[in-house]
C-alpha cells in the first residue's frame, strides 16, 4: 500500500483505520509477520474484528503495537502518523503545544508522543565516517536575560559556558552527522569520540582547541584558527557550523527551553533531519522513521528519569 506524498494527502489517508492499520503493518513487518513480539513463536493468528494476533507460543495476545514507541498508547494511529509526518519533515521541529492544537490531544499527551518519537529517529549505525571529516563543538544553553527570574537562579551560577550543555558533533563531508552530549571538551573525552566514529587515515578538520592535539598520528589530521581564519581551502568545519545553526534554530525559536536531561533526544531529531535532506522526499522520511519504532519503548517513567536510565 503507497504512503502519501504531502501532510494534506497524509490526513485523508490515514483517517481510515485501516488504511493506518495496513500501513503500520507494511512498515514494522515489509516481509510479513514472521514471530511473536514477545516469545518468537512463528505460530500465531490473526483476530481481524479486534486488529490483534493470538499467538500459539505464550498463548498471548499481541497488538501491533507491542514492542514498539506505540506501546501502551490510547491514542489512534492517524494521530501517531500525522505526528510523525510533521517532526520527520518539519525543518525547525514542531512544538508540543502546536501538535497538541493540531491533533486536539493535552500538551502533556503531545509531549510524550514527541519524545518517543525522536526516539525512533536516533541512529544506531556503526559504520565509521571516511574521507573528508569535521569535528567541532559547542554550547547549549539559554541566555540569562531571556529567563525568568527563578529559573535563572537556579540555573545560572557562573559565568560564561559554565551552565550551558557541550554537544560534540562529527561530520563526513557528503555524508552524515553524528552527535552527543559531552561532559567537557577534554583531550580524552574528544578525541574518544573521535576514534569512536572517524575511521583511520580519513582527512580530519577541527578548530585549533588544543583538546584535538595528537590526532595526527591517525590521521590527516588540519586545523583552522577561528582567531585568524574561518576558511584554508579546504580546512574548515562550516558544514558542521551550518548544523549547529540549525539545531540552535530549532531550540531557541520552536522548543525555547531544552532541559539538558533531554537535549540528546533534541539531537537525534535534527541529525534524522540532516542526514536525510538529500535525495529523500517527505514520503520516504516518514518512511525511513516508521521503519524504527520496534524495539524502542519508552515508558513515561523513564522520560522523566523515575525509571530506569534512558541513554543511546
Amino acid at each position: 500500500m503507497e504512503t502519501p506524498n504531502t501532510l494534506q494527502e497524509a490526513i485523508i489517508h490515514f483517517s481510515d483505520p485501516d488504511r493506518a492499520f495496513q500501513c503500520a503493518i507494511n512498515l514494522r513487518w515489509p516481509n510479513g509477520i514472521v514471530s511473536c513480539p514477545r516469545c518468537g513463536s512463528e505460530k500465531h493468528a490473526f483476530i481481524k474484528t479486534r486488529r490483534i494476533w493470538e499467538c500459539y507460543g505464550c498463548k498471548r495476545q499481541f497488538s501491533l503495537k507491542v514492542g514498539t514507541i506505540f506501546e501502551d498508547s490510547p491514542l489512534s494511529l492517524d494521530k501517531w502518523m500525522c505526528g510523525f509526518w510533521l517532526l520527520c519533515n518539519c525543518k525547525n521541529g514542531v512544538s508540543s503545544c502546536e501538535i497538541a492544537s493540531s491533533l486536539g490531544i493535552t500538551q502533556k499527551s503531545a509531549w510524550f508522543m514527541m519524545h518517543r518519537i525522536r526516539k525512533a529517529m536516533h541512529d544506531e549505525s556503526i559504520t565509521k565516517l571516511s574521507g573528508e571529516v569535521e569535528a567541532d563543538e559547542t554550547f547549549i544553553g539559554g541566555k540569562a536575560r531571556n529567563m525568568h527570574i527563578s529559573k535563572r537562579q537556579r540555573r545560572i551560577t557562573g559565568t560564561g559556558p559554565k551552565d550551558k550543555v557541550a554537544v560534540m558533533g562529527i561530520l563526513e563531508r557528503g555524508g552524515e552527522v553524528r552527535t552527543t552530549v559531552i561532559a567537557n571538551r577534554k583531550k580524552k573525552t574528544l578525541q574518544a569520540e573521535v576514534k569512536k566514529h572517524v575511521e583511520a587515515g580519513a582527512a580530519l578538520y577541527t578548530d585549533a582547541l588544543l583538546s584535538y592535539d595528537g590526532l595526527a598520528s591517525k590521521y590527516a589530521h588540519q586545523v583552522v584558527d577561528h582567531a585568524v581564519e574561518y576558511v584554508n581551502g579546504r580546512i574548515h568545519t562550516n558544514g558542521l557550523e551550518n548544523f549547529w545553526s540549525l539545531l540552535k534554530r530549532g531550540i531557541s525559536g520552536t522548543y525555547v527551553s531544552v532541559e539538558p536531561f533531554h537535549l540528546y533526544r533534541y539531537l537525534d531529531e535534527q541529525s534524522f533531519r540532516y542526514n536525510r535532506r538529500l535525495g529523500m522526499t517527505p514520503k520516504t522520511r516518514f518512511e525511513a522513521a516508521m521503519r524504527n519504532v520496534a524495539g524502542k519503548r519508552l515508558t513515561y517513567n523513564e522520560l522523566i528519569g523515575n525509571g530506569a536510565a534512558t541513554t543511546h
